[in-house]
């Protein structure tokens, strides 16, 4: 278990739903995985960079059929291994939105949103993808976040 694994479990209490989308994705995927998120309505597993593949699984199957028993989309990303990696780890959360910089200030991520549409799709309705990633990036790397 390494430093980052450990502040996200110090940092993140893990509720029953998530527990069980867990559950369920070890043993779709045969792979272990502590990070499990929700964003814009579709739900997000992180596993090492080194394991994506074998979590989508061949044509896409493993995908398909978590989305089947859930019925919400899935996705399957990397890892951040540390703020270093956060700049991506965002661009795979929001994807197919596009953002034009990050920026990392002491205690706060700020994302400059490329233009106003892309910034109302960031924000979304009643803020709720803002919420949404606050809270991501405040359980992943433990800093305030904001779009400007």
């Amino acid at each position: 278990m390494d430093i980052q694994e450990l502040v996200f479990i110090i940092m993140n209490t893990i509720n029953m739903q998530d527990m069980r989308h867990l559950n369920l994705f070890s043993r779709i995927t045969k792979i272990n995985t502590r990070f499990c998120v929700k964003y814009n309505g579709t739900i997000i597993f992180c596993v090492p960079k080194s394991s994506v593949m074998r979590a989508v699984g061949e044509d896409a199957r493993n995908i398909r059929k978590l989305n089947e028993i859930l019925g919400k989309r899935i996705r399957i990303i990397p890892n951040p291994r540390g703020l270093q990696d956060a700049k991506q780890f965002i661009e795979n959360i929001v994807k197919p939105v596009m953002f034009k910089d990050l920026e990392i200030r002491n205690n706060e991520i700020i994302l400059t949103a490329g233009g106003n549409q892309n910034k109302a799709a960031l924000i979304g309705r009643d803020k709720r993808r803002l919420l949404e990633m606050q809270k991501i990036i405040k359980d992943y790397f433990g800093k305030e976040f904001r779009i400007i």
